[in-house]
């Protein structure tokens, strides 16, 4: 509460609020529902207010797993905040540079799982950083040729690289990949324009870390399906009360058997 007022007074400051963990921010529910999605529209009190919220599987158990995505995707509409679930350090440089160079306020909430801080293959070069912007969809380098891709896998977030290195040890020359950097707003232009470049797919799949009832998901497959007018398969743990279980060995069997999942539907 104290830093979404500080945002509110000072707007021309980056105020970050982060948590130790995503779960933590079910205790700060009641700032998020009453003021910062709602604000705008109830008071015309814009903030742009960021919401560093650790989230990603990474077999912590369930209270450091999730940020409750789902929550979040629940409350967008009327473009009143942005949330996003980032791949690479450049695109989190952009975009929160494109929060202070706007000349408006919206609150951003960011899933920022701690493994890609330390993860190899999460790196950007320095021309990433200097050149270009955030861009809300991303692609992903093929094996092969894009018109031999015939199934395409829609994600979001830290799962991408668990896909990407499962596809290139099994030498999936069929598959290729859309990264969805940010889910809301969703930019369906550069989403119709990302699928596109796969002209000969014919099986679309949304992968997911979280269980069905959680993540993205329920947000994405009736946005997807509409533009796509193809039926979306669901690749990720089964519905759950629990975020996440408590066990690392039984996590990884989980992570394994959603990735083998996402390239056998």
């Amino acid at each position: 509460g104290f830093d979404y007022g500080y945002s509110l007074d000072y707007p021309s400051m980056l105020c970050m609020w982060e948590a130790q963990f995503g779960d933590f921010a079910n205790g700060a529910q009641v700032i998020i529902d009453q003021f910062i999605v709602s604000a705008e529209s109830k008071w015309q009190r814009p903030s742009g207010i960021v919401l560093l919220l650790p989230h990603g599987y990474e077999g912590q158990g369930p209270e450091h797993s999730s940020a409750r995505l789902e929550r979040f995707l629940q409350l967008c509409a009327e473009d009143n905040i942005q949330v996003a679930n980032l791949t690479t350090p450049a695109q989190y440089f952009h975009i929160l540079r494109r929060q202070m160079k706007r000349n408006f306020r919206k609150p951003l909430i960011l899933m920022t799982p701690k493994s890609l801080l330390r993860s190899e293959q999460c790196v950007s070069y320095l021309d990433d950083f200097t050149n270009g912007g955030f861009r809300e969809i991303l692609g992903a380098p093929i094996l092969g040729k894009a018109n031999e891709v015939t199934t395409v896998i829609f994600c979001t977030g830290k799962v991408y690289y668990d896909l990407l290195n499962y596809r290139d040890a099994q030498g999936r020359k069929d598959v290729g990949f859309v990264r969805v950097e940010q889910l809301y707003p969703l930019h369906e232009e550069a989403l119709k324009e990302a699928v596109a470049a796969y002209p000969k797919a014919k099986k679309f799949i949304w992968c997911q870390e979280e269980p069905q009832n959680m993540g993205a998901w329920f947000f994405m497959e009736p946005r997807l399906r509409k533009l796509l007018r193809k039926e979306i398969l669901f690749a990720g743990r089964d519905a759950a009360a629990s975020p996440a279980v408590g066990a690392l060995a039984l996590h990884k069997i989980e992570q394994k058997q959603l990735v083998e999942q996402a390239f056998t539907l």
